[in-house]
């Protein structure tokens, strides 16, 4: 199998042998409805999946929909969502979220990124989760695995998410971003790890140009 050698070959080699790797391209946060993914991905900010799936059953037990949610009461919410981190500003942001679902978008929640990220705590990172996730359609969220690992990988030396997103973008298929990312997300917190990555381990150990195997020394020709 012959090394990729441009940032479109490596990102599209990399789908291909991660579809192998990981054939189910899941969300590691738990929901049932587009409005609990939304409300567990603004949850996600600067805290990891198995944290938020630990608070997500009884804060959606209180408030299993935007209209519950619109009502909180702001001190009872942060003590659901209190080991999250960031608590009051979650908080605050998830009853505007709600707020604006049940005032301006009739209780549904919107498919249209322009939308999504009109909402309190919804960016583009979370906006695209919820339109891949949870509808299906075009989107590639760029969190810290899917950064680290494209620069790694090769396809890209920027640091900004929009632009690494817009980068990707144009290597891959509309179709493909949203599984491709979930599959950068899952390889980053199993194999590639910001620290002391498991490179030997790795199924894209052989065209990394960040790869930490030691590689042998090739045979000079004698002719």
């Amino acid at each position: 199998m012959g090394r990729p050698r441009t940032p479109k070959g490596r990102a599209r080699e990399t789908a291909a042998r991660l579809t192998l790797e990981y054939p189910e391209a899941i969300c590691e946060l738990n929901h049932s409805n587009p409005y609990e993914l939304l409300a567990a991905t603004i949850l996600s900010a600067q805290c990891t999946d198995a944290r938020v799936n630990i608070v997500t059953p009884a804060l959606f037990a209180k408030y299993p929909m935007p209209d519950d949610l619109m009502h909180a009461d702001p001190s009872e919410l942060e003590e659901i969502v209190r080991s999250t981190g960031f608590f009051a500003s979650k908080s605050k942001n998830l009853i505007g979220m709600a707020t604006g679902v049940m005032e301006r978008f009739d209780g549904e929640v919107p498919e249209s990124r322009d939308d999504l990220v009109s909402l309190p705590g919804v960016g583009r990172k979370t906006a695209n989760v919820v339109r891949t996730v949870a509808f299906g359609l075009p989107g590639l969220p760029v969190d810290t695995h899917v950064g680290r690992l494209a620069r790694r990988l090769g396809m890209t030396e920027q640091d900004d998410p929009v632009k690494v997103e817009m980068e990707l973008n144009s290597f891959l298929p509309a179709a493909q971003r949203g599984d491709f990312s979930l599959r950068m997300i899952l390889h980053g917190r199993r194999v590639c790890f910001a620290k002391k990555p498991q490179c030997e381990n790795c199924v894209l150990e052989d065209f990394c140009p960040s790869s930490l195997v030691p590689k042998k020394r090739r045979k000079r020709s004698t002719t």
